[in-house]
């Protein structure tokens, strides 16, 4: 069992998804099946149900994860303080929402690695309040999401703004439209994520500025289950253009009223000085979003 096997375990058990899992930690895909596989065999069970399209752990993976994510810290604690003279050498404890791990984040950290390849990164994903939790208790270093609910001694910067777009299948009746108000889909079939991400709280505050109830069917854990069931002609959504959701089925109809657009930003503990690692990092997406508009 080698220490890059836990770490991909680790990654690939929070994001749930073997292509953006590779694509964020910068190996292909091939070699992260492969290492799962090997790590499996070793330990002599399951860690992933792979009936599904999105990855879950079984209970001996859950179980493993407890120890891998503890014993990793504890590694992280040491080479944090050997390397804490040595910023191009640290570790950067990254978090960020679900729905930016499929395009924002690997976008970000493969264009960051081009200039700092020695700087490490441990990768954590999660609905906004338990991030929030997170950087308060020193849990992690910086947070990629949207507007997040208040904690104490958490900052939050906005970084740029994204399109939310209306998802039909090809064959739906709106499917045709070039744009559509949210007024014209009342009593509509709709799907949605579950009350405690981000992306539900804005689905929620558009229809209420459009004087709509919508026709709930479902709430989803996450985005591709959502796209999915749009793609079985189940209901309709409200979306981000994610590359990984695209596909010929699907069609995105900009929404003319209300705007619907979602702001993303970086969150961070303002009561806590960042590792130099973190600073270079957080400096990097500053250039990268707010210095390069000034």
């Amino acid at each position: 069992m080698e220490l890059h096997q836990l770490e991909y375990f680790r990654t690939l058990a929070h994001i749930k998804h073997f292509t953006n899992a590779s694509k964020a930690i910068a190996v292909s895909q091939p070699a992260l099946s492969r290492s799962i596989a090997k790590l499996e065999a070793e330990l002599g069970v399951q860690l992933f149900d792979r009936s599904d399209k999105q990855l879950e752990l079984t209970a001996e993976g859950k179980k493993f994860l407890f120890y891998v994510e503890k014993g990793l810290h504890q590694l992280d604690l040491g080479r944090r303080t050997i390397t804490s003279s040595s910023p191009d050498n640290g570790i950067v404890r990254l978090s960020f929402i679900q729905s930016l791990g499929g395009y924002f984040v690997p976008n970000l950290l493969c264009a960051f690695r081009e200039e700092h390849p020695n700087i490490s990164f441990s990768l954590n994903q999660d609905d906004p309040m338990n991030l929030g939790e997170q950087l308060r208790d020193g849990k992690t270093d910086l947070c990629l999401c949207s507007a997040m609910v208040p904690v104490e001694r958490v900052g939050w910067m906005y970084l740029c703004s994204e399109e939310l777009y209306l998802v039909v299948h090809r064959k739906h009746p709106l499917a045709s439209r070039q744009e559509i108000s949210l007024q014209d889909i009342d009593g509509e079939p709709f799907i949605v994520l579950e009350p405690q991400y981000n992306l539900r709280v804005l689905t929620d505050q558009f229809f209420d500025l459009a004087g709509v109830t919508p026709n709930i069917i479902f709430e989803g854990a996450d985005v591709f289950s959502v796209a999915g069931l749009v793609r079985a002609k189940l209901g309709i959504t409200l979306l981000p253009k994610i590359p990984a959701l695209c596909s010929p089925e699907l069609v995105f109809l900009p929404i003319s009223f209300p705007v619907c657009q979602r702001a993303i930003g970086i969150a961070w503990n303002t009561a806590s000085p960042l590792s130099e690692s973190a600073t270079i990092f957080q400096r990097f997406i500053l250039n990268q979003y707010i210095h390069q508009d000034s």
